[in-house]
């Protein structure tokens, strides 16, 4: 499963690093419009300037999963030990919910260097301050210590627990569904 996983977040990294780079952009308001973010990214750097970040994206994305989903079904496993039957729906969810929390939480500094790196602003013929995974965490470290490695943890991880409390009740609900269907 891990590998397969693995795979998987690599192609879809394909699709969200460019969605990730123009949506940040926009968000710290360097441009107002989609066609503006899309046409100055284009000239900046062209194809490749959509995908800057890419590599830290996918460091982070593969070590979230490797996280959440053994943790899940970890915990659904020791909640169903416990009451002698198969999880709910509702108790999956909370399972995946906590997962992806503590998924999120550690994984949050590739996430903040993953978004430095895509928006730093590099002038014409300078060197970039965050020029890869390891170059942007280790400057994090070096400038702002560990807090700075989790800037942002709280929020980070409160949607991400959200949106695992949603994403595996409906995962849950129509697998269990399905099961009772005979369709599973």
């Amino acid at each position: 499963h891990a590998g397969a996983s693995a795979c998987g977040e690599v192609m879809a990294c394909l699709v969200r690093v460019p969605t990730a780079n123009i949506t940040q952009n926009m968000q710290v308001g360097r441009y107002t419009r989609l066609t503006e973010a899309i046409g100055a990214l284009q000239k900046s750097g062209g194809v490749g300037a959509f995908y800057v970040g890419y590599g830290t994206m996918v460091m982070r994305e593969i070590p979230f999963s490797f996280i959440q989903f053994p943790l899940y079904e970890g915990f659904k496993k020791i909640v169903a030990e416990k009451q002698g039957r198969e999880t709910t729906a509702l108790e999956g969810a909370a399972c995946g919910s906590l997962a992806g929390g503590i998924a999120g939480g550690t994984t949050t500094p590739l996430d903040v260097a993953k978004t430095r790196i895509m928006l730093e602003k590099v002038e014409e013929g300078a060197v970039r301050k965050y020029g890869g995974t390891v170059q942007a965490l280790s400057t994090i470290f070096a400038e702002e210590g560990v807090q700075g490695l989790f800037k942002g943890i709280g929020p980070r991880v409160t949607w991400i627990t959200v949106g695992g409390f949603i994403f595996f009740g409906a995962y849950e609900g129509a697998q269990k569904t399905l099961q009772r269907t005979g369709l599973w």
